[in-house]
């Protein structure tokens, strides 16, 4: 490239959060910081942070829910990317995560391995928490069982919160998602109104079955309101077809079967 001039490096300032947080979405904090033991927690287990600059081995960052700025160490937290992909924790980590309260069944996370580059497994939140490998084929597809391949994780991900397919459950919310929400100025809910206990053997029947009645919206010596008055009078005259005309529209009750397929190549191992 001759005619490409050089040109003079400024030596601008390195921007820290370009180089180490451009990518993720997030950090997750894995375990309490500082411990109980020395003092009460600036960062709890399973707070979200946003990274802002590196320091060596301390990560400047700022709390997604107080909004507060501060320093911890990098082994402290994990990068998250698409909301469900966490960067070098353990299964042991996993377990714990998905255990937190906000996380209900078909909570998921994917996890790379610490040790193995581009190793991954799939932790889901079930009766217990389940753990299934991910396999990559040589043309760098994925798969937990073998008939069923995906060029991506992203698209891995869309199949299995579609269907369950062989794994314990379908996926329904990346771990940790509807945790820690962005301070918000929200309205107190309105108060709630009790209404006296209704006593069903006062209830007159004129007031059930009569038109009159029901137009009677603003007497105070009715137990009920004009609108359950009106939906018990739609309701009764429906009932009150005869019953030849509804046994003309019946038809013989059958069941609907599903046969699941074979999944025995599906694999659940307590190691991964």
């Amino acid at each position: 490239m001759g005619n490409v001039m050089r040109q003079e490096k400024t030596n601008p300032e390195p921007n820290n959060f370009d180089t180490m947080f451009k990518d993720c979405d997030s950090l997750v904090v894995l375990s309490d910081y500082p411990c109980r033991d020395i003092s009460e927690p600036i960062f709890k287990i399973g707070d979200k942070l946003k990274g802002l600059s590196e320091e060596g081995c301390w990560w400047k960052v700022r709390s997604l829910q107080e909004g507060t700025e501060n320093y911890i160490p990098s082994n402290y937290v994990a990068k998250v990317y698409h909301r469900w992909l966490f960067e070098g924790i353990s299964r042991q980590k996993a377990e714990e995560l998905l255990l937190l309260p906000g996380n209900g069944v078909g909570s998921f996370l994917i996890r790379d391995s610490p040790q193995e580059r581009g190793v991954y497994s799939l932790s889901v939140r079930h009766r217990t928490i389940k753990h299934y490998k991910i396999f990559r084929l040589t043309n760098s597809w994925y798969y937990i069982s073998p008939r069923l391949t995906f060029q991506c994780l992203e698209d891995m991900v869309s199949h299995y919160s579609d269907s369950s397919d062989g794994i314990c459950c379908v996926l329904s919310t990346p771990c940790l998602a509807l945790s820690n929400p962005a301070p918000s100025t929200t309205q107190e809910a309105p108060p709630v109104v009790m209404r006296r206990n209704l006593d069903w053997k006062k209830v007159n029947k004129s007031q059930l079955m009569s038109p009159s009645e029901l137009d009677n919206a603003d007497s105070k010596h009715n137990m009920m309101s004009y609108g359950v008055r009106s939906s018990i009078a739609a309701y009764l005259s429906l009932t009150s077809v005869p019953e030849l005309e509804n046994a003309k529209g019946r038809k013989k009750k059958s069941k609907s079967v599903y046969v699941m397929p074979d999944h025995s190549n599906i694999n659940a191992d307590e190691d991964y």
